[in-house]
């Protein structure tokens, strides 16, 4: 079975740094790509960094470009998400995905979501 589970939201003040961890398991074939994504109160999906887990290649979003770094760990298909200089408008619920999508940005191509890691960053 596979899962995804998630770790290291929590509550946290604007300038702050939060770290966030994922670890994919159960996965019959290893999933090329392991990525975050966001969704706020009433806002839609947004995709906000994924990595490639055989060439390390990332991309950001544009909002988070310079204060998230996403890095895989020394455990098989562990990532995690640093988060820097946070600010209010980054709080929402993150999701961590796996699978193999046709680019690391194509979220809907991820067919593995974990259950959700909630991130609230005060004024």
């Amino acid at each position: 079975e596979v899962q995804l589970v998630e770790s290291g939201g929590g509550l946290v003040q604007a300038g702050g740094s939060l770290r966030l961890s994922c670890a994919a398991s159960g996965f019959t074939f290893e999933p090329w790509a392991i990525g975050w994504f966001r969704q706020a109160p009433g806002k839609g999906r947004e995709g906000v960094s994924c990595i490639g887990t055989r060439d390390s290649s990332t991309w950001y979003a544009d909002p988070v470009k310079g204060r998230f770094t996403i890095s895989s760990g020394s455990a098989k298909n562990t990532v995690y998400l640093t988060m820097s200089d946070l600010k209010p408008e980054d709080t929402a619920v993150y999701y961590c995905v796996a699978g193999n999508p046709s680019t690391c940005w194509d979220w809907n191509g991820y067919d593995a979501w974990g259950q959700g890691t909630q991130v609230t960053v005060s004024s």
